[in-house]
């Protein structure tokens, strides 16, 4: 991260493959042959583990496998949307290139329409193993999550810890907007499932020590330390030594820096594992060395490239931070917690105070415009995705099952040509 100069965007998502005769999910040796042919053929550095291909790097863009192979395309830090959304097109071309002749399309929606779990793949990654272990014991839909979830997200610095806590507020308040502008995941195995958003209902049901809206972000007291002592209260899922996963799950952090987990007894942890273990938190905001707004599920090219759009014009403009800031003021955690939990389900319709949240994302979405206008990088355009939104009301979820209902004739499966990159 940059602490002084031009605040950077790194956006990050998430796509399903499959083959288009089938519609079956990419098994892991056509996302090999995937992989290898995208380094071939565009000059990317293969990143294996063992013998196994699991994700490409080419300089700070990284590719990488979600559990059930949902592939992963990982941003570098850029200074505009219009060099955000330039790298989201250029990686697309790249995967079509390869996929295409491979018979595989790849899908843009936030959970797996059509499959069951017992029919995703699971992919040779060693730390994926542990969490497939664990996720039964702390929730029940922690298998959902991670085999059947596409998410876009943004990753966005801050200047100062004081910086930091206002983003990281303005964030945690409007994570529900980001949430119902772009919920696109209304289908399991093929029918609707009463949701919106179901991955972002998938999330409320996960574990409960690693998620939801930290209200204590809104403490007076917060800041750095108060995120770390949370951390390190979150238990553990593994420890990484001799290029191997060791299972260390249930016990905290605090604990290992006792030197007392019993998987590896008597070590102590180093900067790795503190950085491996943050990234093992998912709460709807995440702090690492910088913000990540996690609310949103995974969609088509235009909305990978809103997504960031919509929070930098909101956090990267002093002006409409400060009115975000003062807007959620008075907001209680009571309320934030009940958006969190209702707009999955009803999106924009969710009733807020004497209105409905649509009513609160207009105003949202005109701070955002205008904060992008501010920043003087003819961004805005960018938003056109979500105005229309924003505009009628209707969420990308809302189209779906309306074409469902009508020109589908009640089969999920033409919505992978609809949602095809």
């Amino acid at each position: 991260m940059q602490v002084f100069g031009l605040l950077r965007i790194g956006t990050e998502h998430e796509k399903f493959g499959f083959e288009i005769k089938t519609l079956r999910p990419m098994k892991y040796e056509q996302i090999a042959e995937l992989l290898n042919g995208i380094s071939e053929r565009f000059d990317w550095e293969k990143v294996m583990e063992g013998d196994k291909i699991i994700g490409l790097k080419q300089g700070k863009q990284s590719i990488s496998l979600e559990p059930g192979g949902q592939f992963e395309l990982s941003g570098a830090p850029l200074e505009t949307l219009h060099q955000t959304c330039a790298e989201v097109n250029s990686h697309l071309y790249q995967v079509k290139a390869v996929a295409e002749e491979m018979g595989i399309g790849f899908l843009g929606i936030g959970f797996q329409p059509k499959l069951g779990l017992k029919d995703i793949p699971v992919m040779p990654k060693g730390r994926y193993e542990i969490m497939r272990n664990y996720m039964p014991k702390v929730g029940s839909l922690g298998l959902d999550m991670m085999f059947r979830t596409c998410t876009v997200q943004v990753n966005l610095d801050f200047s100062s810890e004081a910086d930091m806590i206002r983003k990281f507020r303005a964030g945690l308040a409007l994570q529900p907007i980001a949430t119902a502008l772009f919920a696109n995941s209304p289908f399991t195995e093929g029918k609707p499932n009463g949701y919106l958003s179901m991955r972002s209902q998938i999330w409320t049901d996960t574990d409960k020590d690693r998620t939801g809206m930290l209200p204590f972000v809104f403490d007076d007291s917060f800041g750095f330390e108060q995120y770390v002592d949370y951390a390190l209260d979150v238990p553990m899922y593994f420890v990484y030594r001799k290029k191997k996963y060791i299972d260390c799950t249930g016990m905290t952090f605090r604990d290992f820096m006792a030197g007392k987990l019993p998987c590896i007894p008597g070590e102590l942890p180093n900067l790795n594992d503190w950085e491996n273990h943050l990234t093992t938190i998912f709460p709807e905001v995440r702090l690492k060395r910088y913000l990540e707004m996690r609310g949103a599920d995974g969609g088509p090219w235009r909305r990978l490239c809103a997504l960031p759009a919509f929070w930098v014009g909101l956090l990267y403009d002093e002006v409409s931070l400060q009115s975000i800031l003062d807007m959620t003021a008075d907001w209680t955690s009571e309320e934030r917690e009940m958006l969190r939990n209702k707009v999955p389900k009803t999106g924009l319709k969710t009733p807020f105070r004497d209105g409905l949240l649509w009513h609160i994302a207009e105003d949202v979405l005109k701070l955002a415009k205008d904060g992008l206008e501010r920043r003087g990088f003819k961004e805005s355009g960018f938003l056109n995705e979500v105005a229309e939104v924003v505009r009628t009301g209707v969420t990308p979820a809302e189209k779906l099952l309306e074409l469902y209902h009508g020109k589908w004739g009640q089969s999920v499966d033409p919505v992978f040509e609809e949602l095809l990159y």
